[in-house]
Protein backbone atom coordinates (compact mmCIF):
# COMPACT_ATOMS: atom_id res chain seq x y z
CA UNK A 1 0.00 0.00 0.00
CA UNK A 2 1.07 3.31 -0.44
CA UNK A 3 1.41 5.93 2.67
CA UNK A 4 1.89 8.97 2.95
CA UNK A 5 5.11 8.74 5.34
CA UNK A 6 6.85 8.48 1.31
CA UNK A 7 9.70 5.73 1.80
CA UNK A 8 12.36 6.68 -0.11
CA UNK A 9 11.77 4.79 -3.83
CA UNK A 10 7.84 4.87 -3.10
CA UNK A 11 5.40 7.46 -5.25
CA UNK A 12 4.83 10.18 -3.47
CA UNK A 13 3.84 12.72 -6.11
CA UNK A 14 2.00 12.50 -9.67
CA UNK A 15 0.59 15.24 -12.18
CA UNK A 16 -0.85 15.23 -15.53
CA UNK A 17 0.60 16.98 -18.73
CA UNK A 18 -2.48 18.08 -20.57
CA UNK A 19 -3.28 19.59 -24.06
CA UNK A 20 -6.46 21.17 -22.40
CA UNK A 21 -6.19 21.72 -18.36
CA UNK A 22 -9.54 23.39 -18.70
CA UNK A 23 -11.28 19.88 -20.27
CA UNK A 24 -9.02 17.80 -17.88
CA UNK A 25 -9.90 19.71 -14.89
CA UNK A 26 -13.59 18.96 -15.44
CA UNK A 27 -13.05 15.04 -16.68
CA UNK A 28 -11.49 14.11 -13.54
CA UNK A 29 -13.67 16.23 -11.21
CA UNK A 30 -16.13 14.53 -13.05
CA UNK A 31 -15.05 10.84 -12.65
CA UNK A 32 -13.25 10.98 -9.35
CA UNK A 33 -14.52 13.57 -7.66
CA UNK A 34 -11.34 16.13 -7.64
CA UNK A 35 -11.56 20.07 -6.94
CA UNK A 36 -9.61 21.93 -9.62
CA UNK A 37 -7.54 24.95 -8.30
CA UNK A 38 -6.01 27.43 -10.71
CA UNK A 39 -2.16 28.05 -9.78
CA UNK A 40 -2.58 31.52 -11.36
CA UNK A 41 -5.55 33.78 -12.23
CA UNK A 42 -5.49 34.15 -16.07
CA UNK A 43 -8.48 32.76 -18.10
CA UNK A 44 -6.47 30.92 -20.08
CA UNK A 45 -5.26 28.14 -16.75
CA UNK A 46 -1.31 27.26 -17.02
CA UNK A 47 -1.92 24.56 -14.58
CA UNK A 48 -2.86 23.60 -10.63
CA UNK A 49 -3.80 21.10 -7.87
CA UNK A 50 -6.27 18.66 -7.84
CA UNK A 51 -7.92 18.11 -4.26
CA UNK A 52 -10.18 15.43 -2.77
CA UNK A 53 -11.69 16.14 0.30
CA UNK A 54 -9.64 19.34 0.77
CA UNK A 55 -6.54 17.50 0.59
CA UNK A 56 -4.06 17.83 -2.60
CA UNK A 57 -3.84 14.58 -4.30
CA UNK A 58 -2.25 15.48 -7.63
CA UNK A 59 -1.04 18.26 -10.05
CA UNK A 60 -1.97 19.39 -13.44
CA UNK A 61 -0.22 21.64 -15.90
CA UNK A 62 -0.73 22.63 -19.73
CA UNK A 63 1.40 19.65 -22.11
CA UNK A 64 4.28 22.25 -23.60
CA UNK A 65 6.90 19.79 -25.03
CA UNK A 66 7.15 19.18 -28.57
CA UNK A 67 5.90 15.62 -29.53
CA UNK A 68 5.07 14.48 -26.14
CA UNK A 69 1.92 12.46 -25.36
CA UNK A 70 -0.72 13.55 -22.54
CA UNK A 71 0.33 11.20 -19.60
CA UNK A 72 0.20 10.93 -16.08
CA UNK A 73 4.12 11.38 -15.03
CA UNK A 74 4.48 9.25 -11.50
CA UNK A 75 7.65 11.06 -9.02
CA UNK A 76 8.81 8.42 -6.54
CA UNK A 77 10.88 10.15 -3.11
CA UNK A 78 14.53 10.46 -3.13
CA UNK A 79 16.89 11.92 -0.43
CA UNK A 80 19.19 13.18 -3.17
CA UNK A 81 18.20 14.23 -6.85
CA UNK A 82 21.65 14.59 -7.69
CA UNK A 83 22.02 11.11 -6.41
CA UNK A 84 19.25 9.76 -8.03
CA UNK A 85 20.09 11.17 -11.90
CA UNK A 86 23.39 9.72 -11.54
CA UNK A 87 22.27 6.46 -10.56
CA UNK A 88 20.03 6.49 -13.49
CA UNK A 89 22.62 7.39 -15.95
CA UNK A 90 25.04 4.53 -14.38
CA UNK A 91 22.04 2.16 -15.14
CA UNK A 92 21.71 3.08 -18.51
CA UNK A 93 18.84 5.35 -18.41
CA UNK A 94 18.60 9.30 -19.70
CA UNK A 95 17.73 12.56 -17.74
CA UNK A 96 14.75 14.90 -19.40
CA UNK A 97 14.71 17.55 -16.63
CA UNK A 98 18.23 18.24 -14.37
CA UNK A 99 17.73 18.27 -11.07
CA UNK A 100 15.94 21.69 -10.31
CA UNK A 101 14.76 23.68 -7.50
CA UNK A 102 11.00 24.80 -6.92
CA UNK A 103 11.53 27.71 -4.57
CA UNK A 104 11.55 25.93 -1.03
CA UNK A 105 8.96 22.91 -1.79
CA UNK A 106 11.96 20.56 -2.79
CA UNK A 107 13.75 19.24 -5.95
CA UNK A 108 12.79 17.38 -8.81
CA UNK A 109 14.20 15.76 -12.02
CA UNK A 110 12.77 13.84 -14.74
CA UNK A 111 14.20 10.07 -16.79
CA UNK A 112 13.53 7.76 -19.45
CA UNK A 113 14.56 3.93 -18.32
CA UNK A 114 16.83 2.71 -21.23
CA UNK A 115 13.91 1.58 -22.76
CA UNK A 116 11.68 4.84 -22.90
CA UNK A 117 9.62 4.34 -19.88
CA UNK A 118 9.30 8.14 -18.15
CA UNK A 119 9.50 8.89 -14.64
CA UNK A 120 10.23 10.98 -12.13
CA UNK A 121 12.02 12.19 -8.60
CA UNK A 122 11.32 14.12 -6.04
CA UNK A 123 13.66 15.05 -3.46
CA UNK A 124 11.04 17.00 -1.10
CA UNK A 125 11.77 20.49 0.99
CA UNK A 126 8.03 21.69 3.00
CA UNK A 127 5.96 19.94 0.34
CA UNK A 128 6.54 16.15 1.38
CA UNK A 129 3.86 14.81 -2.13
CA UNK A 130 0.57 14.36 -1.83
CA UNK A 131 -1.41 14.77 1.26
CA UNK A 132 -4.49 11.58 0.63
CA UNK A 133 -3.41 7.98 -0.70
CA UNK A 134 -5.01 4.81 -0.97
CA UNK A 135 -8.36 6.44 -0.27
CA UNK A 136 -11.21 6.34 -2.97
CA UNK A 137 -10.42 8.89 -5.36
CA UNK A 138 -6.77 9.07 -4.71
CA UNK A 139 -3.43 6.98 -5.81
CA UNK A 140 -3.93 3.84 -4.36
CA UNK A 141 -1.05 1.49 -7.31
CA UNK A 142 1.59 2.32 -9.74
CA UNK A 143 1.76 -0.08 -12.78
CA UNK A 144 4.55 -0.03 -15.32
CA UNK A 145 3.38 -1.97 -18.79
CA UNK A 146 7.17 -2.85 -20.48
CA UNK A 147 8.62 -4.74 -23.33
CA UNK A 148 11.40 -6.36 -21.15
CA UNK A 149 10.72 -7.40 -17.76
CA UNK A 150 13.97 -8.62 -16.71
CA UNK A 151 15.66 -4.86 -18.21
CA UNK A 152 12.91 -3.09 -16.29
CA UNK A 153 14.14 -4.77 -12.37
CA UNK A 154 17.89 -4.37 -13.37
CA UNK A 155 17.44 -0.89 -14.02
CA UNK A 156 14.95 0.49 -11.15
CA UNK A 157 16.69 -2.22 -8.40
CA UNK A 158 19.73 -0.06 -9.41
CA UNK A 159 18.31 3.12 -9.12
CA UNK A 160 15.44 2.68 -6.20
CA UNK A 161 16.69 -0.54 -4.70
CA UNK A 162 13.11 -2.10 -5.24
CA UNK A 163 12.84 -5.52 -4.08
CA UNK A 164 10.61 -7.49 -6.75
CA UNK A 165 8.66 -10.46 -6.28
CA UNK A 166 7.18 -12.39 -9.27
CA UNK A 167 3.33 -14.11 -9.52
CA UNK A 168 0.74 -15.50 -11.98
CA UNK A 169 -0.99 -13.21 -13.71
CA UNK A 170 -4.58 -13.29 -11.86
CA UNK A 171 -7.89 -15.01 -13.57
CA UNK A 172 -5.73 -18.07 -15.18
CA UNK A 173 -4.69 -16.51 -18.39
CA UNK A 174 -1.04 -16.93 -18.28
CA UNK A 175 1.64 -14.18 -17.84
CA UNK A 176 4.12 -13.27 -15.04
CA UNK A 177 3.45 -10.24 -12.71
CA UNK A 178 6.06 -8.57 -10.84
CA UNK A 179 5.19 -6.67 -7.29
CA UNK A 180 7.27 -3.89 -6.51
CA UNK A 181 8.07 -2.69 -2.72
CA UNK A 182 10.58 -0.28 -1.66
CA UNK A 183 14.10 -1.33 -0.14
CA UNK A 184 13.93 -2.78 3.40
CA UNK A 185 10.49 -2.98 3.73
CA UNK A 186 7.69 -5.76 4.30
CA UNK A 187 5.47 -6.87 1.70
CA UNK A 188 2.54 -5.10 2.78
CA UNK A 189 4.39 -1.87 1.83
CA UNK A 190 4.86 -2.79 -1.78
CA UNK A 191 3.30 0.66 -4.00
CA UNK A 192 3.32 -1.15 -7.98
CA UNK A 193 3.74 -3.29 -9.95
CA UNK A 194 5.32 -4.20 -13.85
CA UNK A 195 3.55 -6.26 -16.69
CA UNK A 196 5.83 -7.29 -20.00
CA UNK A 197 4.21 -6.93 -23.27
CA UNK A 198 5.06 -7.16 -26.67
CA UNK A 199 6.52 -3.69 -28.12
CA UNK A 200 3.35 -4.33 -30.36
CA UNK A 201 0.79 -4.15 -27.69
CA UNK A 202 2.64 -0.75 -26.30
CA UNK A 203 0.06 1.13 -28.58
CA UNK A 204 0.07 4.75 -26.49
CA UNK A 205 3.77 4.96 -27.06
CA UNK A 206 4.55 3.47 -30.02
CA UNK A 207 6.33 0.67 -28.74
CA UNK A 208 7.97 2.29 -25.82
CA UNK A 209 7.50 1.30 -21.73
CA UNK A 210 4.84 3.64 -19.78
CA UNK A 211 4.36 4.24 -16.27
CA UNK A 212 0.46 4.82 -15.62
CA UNK A 213 -1.39 5.18 -12.12
CA UNK A 214 -3.83 3.44 -10.62
CA UNK A 215 -6.85 5.37 -8.59
CA UNK A 216 -8.76 3.46 -6.03
CA UNK A 217 -12.76 4.36 -6.54
CA UNK A 218 -15.71 3.09 -3.92
CA UNK A 219 -17.59 1.71 -6.83
CA UNK A 220 -15.43 0.65 -10.63
CA UNK A 221 -18.50 0.11 -12.85
CA UNK A 222 -19.74 3.78 -11.87
CA UNK A 223 -16.45 5.24 -12.17
CA UNK A 224 -16.08 3.64 -15.68
CA UNK A 225 -20.02 5.18 -16.68
CA UNK A 226 -18.36 8.71 -15.82
CA UNK A 227 -15.22 7.88 -17.93
CA UNK A 228 -17.29 7.36 -20.88
CA UNK A 229 -19.88 9.86 -20.36
CA UNK A 230 -17.84 12.69 -19.90
CA UNK A 231 -15.51 11.77 -22.96
CA UNK A 232 -13.15 9.29 -21.81
CA UNK A 233 -13.07 5.68 -23.21
CA UNK A 234 -12.23 2.26 -21.89
CA UNK A 235 -9.24 0.41 -22.99
CA UNK A 236 -9.98 -3.02 -20.70
CA UNK A 237 -13.07 -3.75 -18.61
CA UNK A 238 -14.29 -3.67 -16.48
CA UNK A 239 -13.13 -6.97 -14.82
CA UNK A 240 -12.58 -8.69 -11.09
CA UNK A 241 -8.73 -9.62 -10.13
CA UNK A 242 -8.93 -12.64 -7.83
CA UNK A 243 -7.36 -10.90 -4.59
CA UNK A 244 -6.84 -7.54 -5.93
CA UNK A 245 -10.09 -5.82 -6.65
CA UNK A 246 -12.31 -4.64 -9.78
CA UNK A 247 -10.23 -2.52 -12.32
CA UNK A 248 -10.55 -1.09 -15.13
CA UNK A 249 -8.04 0.78 -17.85
CA UNK A 250 -9.46 4.18 -19.00
CA UNK A 251 -8.05 7.03 -21.03
CA UNK A 252 -8.90 10.54 -20.81
CA UNK A 253 -10.31 12.24 -23.56
CA UNK A 254 -6.86 13.19 -24.17
CA UNK A 255 -6.05 9.94 -24.63
CA UNK A 256 -3.97 9.74 -21.09
CA UNK A 257 -3.88 6.44 -19.36
CA UNK A 258 -5.05 5.51 -16.08
CA UNK A 259 -6.68 2.63 -13.92
CA UNK A 260 -9.44 2.67 -11.67
CA UNK A 261 -9.83 -0.28 -9.12
CA UNK A 262 -12.12 -0.60 -6.33
CA UNK A 263 -9.78 -3.07 -4.31
CA UNK A 264 -10.28 -5.89 -2.10
CA UNK A 265 -9.73 -5.04 1.56
CA UNK A 266 -8.77 -7.57 4.28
Amino acid sequence: MITTDFAPGSPCWLDLGAPDVRTAAAFYGAVLGWDYESMGEAEDMEGGMFRKDGKVVAGLGRLTEEGARPAWMIYYRVADADAATQAVERAGGTVRVAPRGLDDWGRMAQYSDPLGGQFAVWEPGTDKGAELVDEPGSLCWTELYTSDAAAAKEFYGGVFGWQFSDMDMPGGGGGTYTLITPAGLPAERMHGGLMQLPAQNLTLTSGRPYWHPVFAVADCDAAVARVIENGGSVQMGPDDAEGVGRLAVCLDPANADFVVLTPVRS
